[in-house]
């Protein structure tokens, strides 16, 4: 007798994991944190309520993961700029404006930019652990960030972060603009 095939198929749990986490982050996107829940995050993913608990403990759980694994990505694509900059003045700044600003590529893989901020608006836990990471990186960066318009710069580019996932996916026209008036500002050491 044969054995049917979801018995001899190779299991992959980290790719169940990733996938997880995916369907989980385009369902914040799409329907905000409240969205995110065990039963739909399963059924996108194609796996059983039971296949998610075995990944995460409980929503919280997975939320949480879902936050981390996209300050991961963000963090990734910092030092991704970081790396294409001399390391002076505002080299922090000047690569967070950059990951703002820049389009992200168009994958489901890669959904923080819009689902990173709905998450920090949505749950105050998320948002102090977004602060921490901040703090972090800003604490890594003293020698070249700590001046005061660094951080100007750096809520400038927030606010348009938020006005762009408030017009729903279509980028601002104001954006190549703003863009490089303040990565102007991030290279000019005040005097």
């Amino acid at each position: 007798m044969n054995a049917p095939a979801a018995s001899t198929r190779k299991k992959e749990p980290e790719r169940v994991r990733r996938a997880l986490l995916g369907c989980a982050a385009k369902i914040a996107v799409e329907q905000g944190l409240a969205g995110v829940t065990v039963h739909a995050v399963a059924q996108a993913a194609g796996v059983s309520k039971g296949g998610l608990f075995h990944h995460f403990a409980n929503k919280q759980a997975l939320v949480e993961s879902m936050f981390e694994d996209m300050i991961a990505r963000f963090d990734e694509g910092l030092d991704a700029c970081l790396t294409g900059d001399d390391g002076a003045y505002g080299c922090f700044t000047r690569a967070y404006v950059r990951m703002v600003f820049d389009d992200p590529p168009e994958t489901l893989d890669n959904p923080w930019s819009v689902a990173l901020p709905v998450s920090l608006i949505a749950d105050p836990a998320l948002k102090r652990r977004w602060d921490a990471w901040l703090a972090n990186r800003l604490a890594a960066h003293a020698a070249t960030d700590r001046a005061p318009l660094l951080g100007v710069v750096r809520l400038a580019a927030d606010g348009a972060w938020f006005d762009w996932l408030l017009a729903r996916g279509e980028r601002p026209a104001y954006f190549p603009q703003v863009r490089a008036q303040l990565l102007a500002l991030a290279a000019a050491r005040p005097a």
